[in-house]
């Protein structure tokens, strides 16, 4: 079972149960709630449970909202039908509302963990430059350290460095360029829709100056993988960085590999 499966659980439990609780109690006040002040509170509810991050969550309790304040607080009360037709109106208005709150709500926990990923990304490509911009950097020790990174980033199961001269892994048809983009036998590979092959190394170049000092190779035998554009064009950056410290140390270090615990 997944971690996250408890915590769904108990959300969308809250999303389900907690309307009719709310609304039930607003209507033992009676004519004390308003229609507009029974509207807020079930408002409050559905964005307290779209904050979980879970869309189906939220939309089911903004239908349950919408739900239980026609059966609870809408004339005839105890009843879903509705004989004001100002009453339909307001409860339109709960539902759309409910649903809109949800969706914005999502969207904001969406660009907040957008942003997270961006800082993420550029920690790493500035840690990476720091090591080069310090001094001469041991070379075995920096391929070793940006084979890790290149793991987390990419999602992929694996990564080595291949220095130039050696090729233990065969000749890759997969390449990932500094732009970015990935081509296999030299054709256009929309890594968005089919991921990162399976079946192949996806080579990734490390040079500077028209010098080529080694090559990563990645590996995503296990499961497929879609790195975004902007993850490739980081991993991209940080071959780069590699290929600095390279160049100012004028000599390929030994094999480096880093395995992912996927």
């Amino acid at each position: 079972m997944s971690p996250q499966t408890p915590r769904s659980s108990l959300v969308l439990g809250f999303a389900l149960l907690a309307p009719p609780a709310v609304a039930a109690g607003l209507h033992l006040l009676g004519d004390r709630v308003t229609s507009t002040t029974a509207v807020l509170v079930l408002v409050l509810v559905v964005v307290a449970t779209s904050a979980s991050g879970l869309r189906g969550a939220g939309l089911a309790a903004a239908l349950s909202a919408g739900v239980w304040f026609d059966f609870f607080l809408v004339e005839p009360r105890l009843s879903l039908t509705i004989a004001d037709p100002d009453e339909v109106e307001t409860t339109v208005l709960l539902l759309v509302t409910g649903l809109s709150v949800s969706e914005i709500a999502l969207w904001g926990r969406r660009q907040q963990a957008r942003a997270s990923r961006r800082s993420g990304y550029l920690d790493g490509v500035l840690r990476t430059a720091d090591v080069v911009a310090a001094g001469p950097a041991d070379p075995a020790g920096l391929a070793r350290q940006v084979a890790g990174q290149l793991v987390d980033l990419l999602g992929v199961a694996g990564c080595r460095f291949e220095p130039a001269g050696r090729r233990e892994g065969g000749t890759s048809a997969t390449v990932l360029h500094r732009d970015g983009s990935v081509t296999r036998y030299g054709a256009p590979l929309d890594v968005d829709r089919h991921g990162l092959p399976t079946d192949d190394l996806v080579a990734l170049d490390v040079g500077r100056d028209g010098t080529r000092y080694g090559r990563f190779l990645l590996a995503a035998s296990t499961r497929v993988v879609r790195p975004s554009a902007q993850q490739r064009r980081v991993a991209a950056l940080l071959a780069d960085q590699v290929a600095a410290a390279f160049a100012a140390r004028g000599a390929p270090p030994p094999v480096a590999r880093a395995s992912g615990s996927r």
